[in-house]
């Protein structure tokens, strides 16, 4: 499959968002990334985005030879999970309310 530029940026906006949540959980891992370092996500399970990202780092790396690029590779993402207890589908809402919404 080959992806258009929304599907990249889409890619690349989740792979993001979960290594800034991984950093948040793991914020040893900072000690590896030089300040200010362009950081380059390369997922293992996806060999077209890692390749596209690559190529990109190559790019930029032409275009400035002072940042530095720091290669991140991701072996997969889990499953998103659902935060929801026990949600039921009804015809109708219950009648009684056990709590409200704050």
């Amino acid at each position: 499959m080959k992806y258009n530029r929304e599907a990249i940026i889409e890619k690349n906006m989740t792979l993001s968002f979960e290594f800034e949540r991984y950093l948040l959980e793991h914020p040893d891992l900072l000690k590896d990334i030089p300040k200010r370092a362009e950081v380059v996500l390369l997922p293992k399970d996806d060999l077209q985005l890692y390749q596209l990202n690559l190529a990109a780092a190559r790019k930029a790396r032409r275009r400035d030879r002072t940042t530095p690029i720091v290669f991140v590779e991701v072996d997969a993402l889990a499953p998103a999970r659902s935060r929801l207890i026990n949600p039921k589908v009804k015809a109708r809402p219950s009648t009684r309310v056990l709590s409200t919404a704050s």
